[in-house]
C-alpha cells in the first residue's frame, strides 16, 4: 500500500526556511515505501500594494525569533533594498512551474536563498524568471507556465487541499496511507520538530 508524506509549505514562509535543513535530513531518513508530496499552501494572495510598515516589522520580528531559536541566517538588507509586498502566490506558482521541468525542490531552495540570504524579492515575477534561469530551467517555458491557467488551477487546487486538511500553519506534515488525492479524512498529522529529524521519523513509524 502506498504511503505518502505530504509537506505543506510556502516558499516565502520564514519558518519553512528555518525548517529546511532538518526537512532535508528527514527526507534522507524516510523508509523507501514512503513517498513525499509537496503542497503549496499560499500564505498571501497577489498584491501590488506596498507592505505596511507594521507588517514589515512583524515579519522581521519573526525572523529574529527563528534566528535565535534555530540559528537560521537572514539578510535584513531585504527590507532596505526591496519594496516588500505581502504576496507569496507568485513564488508558489514558480514552484509549480518548475515542477513541470522536474526542478521543484531546486526552485524552492533557490527562492529561499534569494529571499532570505541575498535580499531579492520573490514577489516579483522578474526575480522568479532570473532564478529559474539560474537553476537551468527553460526561461521561455517557465514564463509561459507561470502565467498559464493550468498553473493557476493547480495553485488553487493545492490551496483548497491545504484548507481541507487537518493541519495548522506552515510547515506541516501529514501522513496518508493509500492512494487518495485529498487526504483530509485519512491523514495522520505529524508533529514538526525543527531541531531533529529523528523524533519526526519515530512519529511517522508509529502511524
Amino acid at each position: 500500500m502506498r504511503t505518502t508524506l505530504y509537506y505543506f509549505h510556502d516558499p516565502m514562509c520564514s519558518w519553512c526556511w528555518g525548517y529546511s535543513h532538518t526537512w532535508n535530513q528527514l527526507q534522507q531518513l524516510l523508509p523507501d515505501h514512503i513517498g513525499v508530496e509537496y503542497v503549496v499552501g499560499g500564505l498571501a494572495p497577489d498584491s501590488d500594494i506596498p507592505m505596511p510598515a507594521s507588517m514589515a516589522q512583524t515579519i522581521q520580528t519573526h525572523w529574529k525569533r527563528i534566528e535565535s531559536e534555530l540559528g537560521t541566517r537572514f539578510n535584513y538588507d531585504f527590507w532596505v533594498k526591496c519594496s516588500p509586498k505581502r504576496s507569496t502566490y507568485p513564488a508558489c506558482r514558480a514552484v509549480l512551474a518548475a515542477e513541470k521541468q522536474q526542478q521543484q525542490k531546486a526552485m524552492i531552495q533557490r527562492i529561499q536563498e534569494a529571499y532570505y540570504l541575498e535580499a531579492k524579492n520573490p514577489s516579483e515575477q522578474s526575480t522568479l524568471i532570473k532564478l529559474a534561469e539560474e537553476i537551468g530551467l527553460d526561461p521561455v517555458k517557465f514564463t509561459a507556465d507561470i502565467n498559464s491557467t493550468e498553473i493557476e488551477q493547480e495553485l488553487q487546487d493545492q490551496i483548497q487541499l491545504t484548507r481541507q486538511s487537518p493541519i495548522q500553519g506552515f510547515p506541516s506534515l501529514l501522513l496518508v496511507k493509500g492512494s487518495i488525492h485529498y487526504p483530509t479524512s485519512v491523514g495522520y498529522p505529524i508533529p514538526v520538530d525543527y531541531h531533529s529529524p529523528h523524533t519526526t521519523i519515530e512519529a511517522i513509524l508509529r502511524c
